[in-house]
């Protein structure tokens, strides 16, 4: 069972939990018994005006919601100037993932991933069910930071875990399973909520499934590679024992050493990722990748409600058409002509001008072939495509860094992805200046984003980096490879560049290897 169920849940929450029920007002200087589904626009700005002049009593006295379903909007009043709190609930909880998730990445590379995950995974459930009690607006907001927090570090670090606990073929397939489960988590949270239409019980209620998988994930082993690169062979012995008796394959006798220069001890930090020419580009640009694919996804997934019709349709629609992209994304990222490379840059592109494609579209029109091509369909297209870039990203970037800073990488990108959630929430605002404005938004960083990705290296069937030293190494093994095909072309020539490759500072021979190793490609 995989923790994204729940992290799924958790994710997206407010967009059941913070939806607007049906109202209607019954004041006698208004329209009496105006819904504000069906007022005229006039109407709409003589009850906003009202709203900002009337105390609580008087709205909890005037307004009446639908007993269709309840949620914090009903329970709180968030409606007129009070509206934006809903949209603030979910950017606190992405805040809490902001902390998370470079928080639990520096942790579990000194304590270990195992500890880490379960500790954030417990207090996590602890903290969502207090979200359920809240007596406040208040307490539910400050709740739901302390959920992002914890859901955003411990599913970083059980995502880390999965991948350093199965080997490096299998990476790629662990991930898209893992994406897979994410999109199934919306759709049954869809489904938890047409049958649950309180929100207090729907909050707790979902804390049940998240229980379940926190007693299963006891039993998980702590991960080999990081046991490995901290020296503790005899433990990484066991692990590796354990996950091959679990797989039913016969006991086999081996023994892990160090390599002589190579320190016990070796742990990465969080300035690493800018100290190192090769890791400050791959970081800047896995970051606004990771900013991206958040703001837009999570965008797109909270504005269902815009869509028309039935809310939980629409959300459970939000998920499933996510599912068609994780075996496309399986099948591609593992192609020796798409690898992981193009194929986020391809999904990228097609996200960025679907949503750009919707301001081109007349404004209400449903008919003809715009029955069809619409701002919905469209969506839910961009949804599709930038679903398979979120897992690709996640698979991509964990390729790129080394075991010993591998989670403070995810990390600091994962902390980048969440400032685009924080925005997510507000960005279908702008439409009330431009209508298709929030998808120009999208669709312009879906691009720019796309192109940047064309930048980073290649790491299918790449051998997997353990320690910061070995990007020089692996840097200068790509080179090598690569003149030796030159050598046997021109011998002079390439024994001049091999002396000319020598000169210069550590670090500067370090980032040119891999600099003439992109240009000789």
């Amino acid at each position: 069972m995989d923790p994204k169920l729940y992290v799924a849940t958790e994710a997206i929450l407010i967009a059941l939990v913070g939806a607007t029920p049906p109202y209607h007002w019954d004041l006698q200087e208004l329209s009496a018994n105006q819904s504000h589904s069906n007022q005229s626009a006039s109407e709409q700005r003589a009850f906003g005006e009202w709203l900002l002049t009337a105390n609580g009593s008087e709205v909890h006295k005037h307004v009446h919601f639908s007993s269709s379903f309840t949620s914090i909007v009903s329970e709180w009043f968030l409606i007129g100037s009070t509206s934006y709190k809903v949209s603030a609930a979910s950017s606190f909880y992405f805040s809490g993932v902001f902390v998370g998730a470079i928080s639990f990445g520096q942790l579990s590379d000194r304590f270990g991933r195992k500890k880490v995950y379960l500790t954030g995974f417990a207090l996590d459930i602890l903290f969502a069910i207090a979200n359920g009690f809240s007596p406040s607006y208040e307490f539910f907001a400050i709740s739901r930071f302390l959920v992002g927090m914890m859901n955003g570090g411990m599913s970083l670090v059980a995502f880390v875990l999965l991948n350093e606990c199965v080997g490096t073929a299998y990476w790629a397939l662990a991930g898209s399973i893992g994406g897979l489960f994410f999109a199934v988590g919306i759709a049954q949270y869809a489904l938890l909520g047409y049958f649950i239409r309180s929100w207090r019980t729907l909050a707790v209620v979902v804390n049940l499934e998240g229980t379940v998988v926190f007693l299963l994930s006891l039993f998980i082993p702590e991960s080999p590679r990081w046991l490995y690169s901290q020296g503790r062979l005899n433990e990484a012995e066991d692990a590796l024992y354990l996950i091959a008796k679990r797989n039913r394959k016969q006991k086999c006798t081996f023994s892990l050493k160090l390599p002589a220069e190579r320190s016990c001890r070796e742990a990465g930090s969080f300035l690493d990722l800018f100290r190192y020419k090769i890791l400050l580009g791959r970081t800047l640009i896995m970051m606004f990748t990771w900013f991206v694919c958040s703001l837009v996804y999570y965008g797109l997934t909270l504005n269902v409600g815009d869509l028309g019709g039935s809310i939980y349709a629409n959300l459970a629609l939000s998920g499933l058409i996510e599912i068609p992209a994780y075996p496309i994304c399986i099948y591609l990222i593992n192609q020796k002509w798409f690898g992981r490379k193009r194929t986020l840059s391809a999904f990228l592109f097609l996200g960025g001008l679907a949503c750009l494609i919707v301001m081109f579209l007349p404004k209400k029109k449903d008919t003809g072939v715009f029955a069809v091509v619409n701002s919905r369909s469209l969506s839910l297209l961009g949804k599709l495509t930038i679903s398979a870039a979120f897992n690709i990203v996640y698979i991509y970037t964990s390729e790129l860094y080394p075991t010993v800073i591998r989670n403070v990488g995810m990390g600091a990108c994962s902390m980048f992805s969440r400032v685009g959630g924080i925005i997510a929430p507000f960005v279908p605002s702008l439409k009330s200046v431009q209508w298709s404005l929030p998808y120009i938004v999208f669709g312009a960083t879906g691009l720019l984003s796309g192109l940047l990705s064309l930048l980073l290296p290649e790491t299918l069937n790449s051998p997997l980096l353990e320690t910061i030293s070995d990007l020089q190494v692996c840097s200068y093994w790509r080179l090598g490879d690569e003149a030796m095909s030159l050598q046997a072309l021109d011998g002079s020539q390439s024994g001049d560049k091999d002396s000319s490759a020598g000169s210069g500072s550590e670090d500067e021979e370090f980032y040119d290897a891999d600099e003439e190793t992109h240009m000789i490609k």
